[in-house]
């Protein structure tokens, strides 16, 4: 494996746990599936803007 599949593989495990966690929010339904689409539809800024911007508590 090449550090490029091991970036992507890790994108795909942060991706995945964005989307649970998404899943599991409190938020209503429609809010869950337009942010689990931007995490599908761009996987590396969708991420961050859901990590920035998303519901829950911010660590900073």
């Amino acid at each position: 494996m090449d550090l490029t599949s091991i970036g992507s593989v890790l994108l795909l495990i942060a991706d995945i746990y964005a989307i649970v966690m998404i899943l599991q929010s409190s938020e209503d339904m429609l809010k869950k599936i337009l942010w689990s689409i931007v995490v599908i539809v761009l996987p590396l800024i969708g991420l961050i803007v859901w990590y920035l911007a998303g519901p829950g508590k911010k660590p900073f």
